[in-house]
């Protein structure tokens, strides 16, 4: 079982350095998100989950609310937090973006 996560994890997080029709990260992860290839669906069918890193709790919403039927075959991690307009609330602080992982 641990070979098997592990393996998920590795192409799950190194897809994006080796899909270069994607200029990033982000653009890659919004795509497998809103329009997954049809191996992404066959992989989801068969158990396999996408780890979502750093998309804005608006994105992460609008998952749910027009993936719903693909919600348990996806994590999100490292939410950033938007205000009213959709900007990222920073810390007062240090001024870094506010992100969170819990489940409301």
């Amino acid at each position: 079982m641990g070979a098997r996560v592990g393996a998920l994890l590795f192409v799950v997080l190194c897809a994006p350095a080796g899909a270069g029709q994607w200029e990033d990260a982000e653009a890659w992860q919004t795509d497998a998100l809103q329009k997954p290839s049809p191996a992404r669906l066959e992989r989801e069918r068969s158990g396999g989950v996408t780890i979502y890193d750093g998309l804005t709790d608006r994105e992460v919403e609008g998952a749910f609310d027009t993936q719903f039927d693909r919600v348990q075959s996806m994590m999100f991690v490292n939410v950033v937090i938007t205000d009213d307009e959709g900007e990222p609330l920073r810390d007062a602080v240090t001024g870094e973006m506010l992100s969170g992982d819990d489940c409301d």
